[in-house]
C-alpha cells in the first residue's frame, strides 16, 4: 500500500445478525459528506480477476468456499489504494464506515494494522422470527429465492453467531447497542447520534475542504 494508505483509517464499524439492516444503514451513512462506506461485498464485486488477487479470489468462490481471512485482508488492501489514488476515498477527512469486513476476530487483528475503530454500531434484533423475515423478504425482492429457504436462513444466523458475534466482546468498551426493529430511519438517527458524539469526528468536522 501506498505510504498515505498505511496510515491507521478512522473508523466505524456497523455488525448484526444478517437482516438487521447493516447494509442499508451503511450505505445511507456513505452518502453523508465525511463519510466513506466500505462494504465486503463491494470489495468482491469490483475484483479484477485476472489479477494474482483475483486469480486467488476465484479459486475458492468457484468451489462456493469462504475466502481465506488473509486474502480478504489483501483483497481489501488492495481496493482502498484505488479508492485513496480515484480520491473517491479521503483518509484524512473521511470515516470509513465497514460493514461486513471484519467477519470475525482474526480479521479485525490483521485489519487493526491499517485502520483504528472508533466506534462499534451493534444492531440488536433479539427476535430471529423478524430476522428471518427481513431475511425472506429482501431474497424474494432481489429475486434469490434459493436464499428464503428457512435452511439457509437458518444457517447464516448461526454463522454469524458463531463467526461475527465475537466482534462485540473483542472491541468490548467500544460498541454501542442500537435496537435494529425501529423504523430505518430513527435507526440512523440514533447511529448519526452515536458518531457525533466522538472525538475523532469532531476532530475531522474542523477540517475545511
Amino acid at each position: 500500500m501506498s505510504e498515505e494508505s498505511r496510515k491507521l483509517h478512522p473508523s466505524v464499524l456497523i455488525i448484526g445478525a444478517p437482516g438487521a439492516g447493516k447494509g442499508t444503514q451503511g450505505k445511507v451513512l456513505g452518502t453523508i459528506p465525511r463519510f466513506f462506506h466500505c462494504a465486503c461485498g463491494d470489495l468482491f464485486r469490483s475484483l479484477d480477476t485476472r489479477t494474482e488477487l483475483g486469480q486467488q479470489f476465484v479459486e475458492f468462490s468457484s468451489k462456493g468456499e469462504l475466502v481465506p481471512d488473509e486474502l480478504t485482508i489483501n483483497l481489501w488492501k488492495v481496493q482502498v489504494d484505488n479508492w485513496i489514488e480515484t480520491y473517491l476515498y479521503k483518509p484524512d477527512i473521511d470515516i470509513m464506515v465497514l460493514d461486513g469486513i471484519p467477519r470475525n476476530v482474526r480479521q479485525a487483528k490483521i485489519l487493526s494494522e491499517y485502520l483504528k475503530v472508533h466506534r462499534v454500531i451493534h444492531l440488536t434484533c433479539p427476535n430471529r422470527e423478524e430476522l428471518a423475515r427481513r431475511m425472506r423478504k429482501r431474497a424474494l425482492k432481489e429475486n434469490r429465492y434459493d436464499d428464503a429457504s428457512d435452511e439457509v436462513i437458518a444457517h447464516r444466523i448461526d454463522t454469524y453467531e458463531k463467526e461475527t458475534r465475537p466482534l462485540i466482546e473483542y472491541y468490548e468498551g467500544n460498541v454501542s447497542e442500537i435496537d435494529a426493529t425501529k423504523q430505518p430511519v430513527e435507526v440512523l438517527g440514533d447511529i448519526i447520534a452515536e458518531i457525533i458524539k466522538l472525538d475523532v469526528y469532531r476532530d475531522m468536522s474542523k477540517v475545511l475542504v
